[in-house]
């Protein structure tokens, strides 16, 4: 089984002795960006394997047109795509810098900080401190990033947009970027990025860092991202609750630009899987897989233990009831009614 995409929960699926994915499910981070394109054109080179694409990660929600597109070039052979939250996460802020222990940035100062407003830890904290603040930000197309930007395009729309690239996203488009900010390919280049230079700071996913250590990682509006801080944030959102609005993939991955409580910058990484598989072998390993991660708690040790937060029982009991033990609305993995003659070779 060929997979892969975002590098975020990448430890957490795959290469830990805690993992979550089958040993015959493979999982190769590249980016949500080209996790989802190697989905959406069942393109298994970009993964480093040959065959077909079983399934993708992504922190960055499709977008209508992706879906759109996949819909018109594929449905037909392929059939419909799931897409849903597989645990929730926090956009953590690592910083290294010497004499300060207890950084605590509003979102504003977030802004400041990578829109490149202020250039100096004293500008940003009000000081004489003129070391140079010295950013590192993801150059691939990441979800991480996504999530990042929709909290600042909600606090600052004028210097950031939503998007999966941090040149985009950052305003103006593809500006230029200071000399001394440092462009990296995943969350574990980011955290070793930063620990490697003094006067560092950057954006990343929570796997590998001391979430609780205000020394390492900031506070954002007063809160670092605990487990309830982070459930606070997203508590008050509920499953698709109508026939098409649960047939809908862009509707099954809701987004958090500013909760009105917990901490600030957090939101879902997803996997994409098809609903229907031409091998009966493939569509069995799916919803074994799926049964395993939604119908029961047996991976929310290791969800915990990699510093995400697993769904709550509303949304696994909304997972496994429509798309592995269906619920009569078809839309289950592998239902003869949708799938019979099409399916992901």
């Amino acid at each position: 089984m060929t997979g892969g995409g975002a590098t975020l929960p990448e430890a957490l699926y795959k290469g830990s002795p805690d993992s979550i994915l089958p040993a015959t499910f493979s999982y190769k981070g590249v980016g949500s960006s080209a996790g989802k394109r190697a989905f959406l054109t069942n393109d298994p080179v970009l993964f480093g394997a040959t065959g077909s694409v079983h399934y993708a990660g992504s922190d960055s929600v499709l977008r209508n047109v992706e879906l759109l597109d996949y819909l018109v070039r594929f449905n037909e052979e392929y059939g419909p795509l799931i897409q849903i939250p597989s645990v929730v996460t926090p956009v953590v802020v690592p910083y290294r810098k010497a004499g300060t222990t207890a950084l605590n940035l509003s979102s504003l100062q977030l802004c400041d900080v990578f829109s490149g407003a202020r250039t100096t830890w004293g500008q940003l904290l009000g000081s004489g401190d003129t070391t140079p603040i010295r950013i590192v930000y993801r150059v691939d197309g990441s979800g991480t990033t996504e999530l990042l930007a929709r909290h600042l395009n909600s606090i600052c729309p004028t210097r950031f947009a939503t998007g999966p690239l941090f040149a985009n996203a950052r305003l103006p488009l593809n500006g230029p970027l200071p000399a001394n900010w440092i462009g990296v390919s995943s969350d574990a280049e980011v955290r070793s990025a930063i620990n490697a230079v003094d006067g560092s700071i950057g954006y990343a996913g929570p796997e590998g860092l001391p979430l609780s250590d205000n020394a390492k990682i900031a506070r954002v509006n007063g809160l670092l991202p605990s487990a309830a801080n982070v459930v606070a944030a997203v508590s008050t959102v509920v499953p698709p609750t109508t026939i098409t609005a649960r047939a809908n993939p862009l509707e099954w991955v809701p987004t958090f630009a500013n909760p009105t409580r917990g901490y600030a910058i957090v939101g879902y990484t997803n996997f994409i899987f098809s609903q229907c598989y031409r091998d009966a072998n493939a569509a069995s390993q799916i919803r074994a897989f799926l049964t395993r991660h939604y119908g029961a708690s047996v991976n929310n040790a290791a969800t915990v233990a990699h510093g995400f937060v697993p769904l709550v029982a509303i949304w696994k009991s909304a997972v496994m009831n429509t798309f592995v033990s269906g619920n009569g609305e078809n839309l289950n993995i592998n239902n003869p009614n949708i799938c019979t003659n099409r399916g992901r070779p």
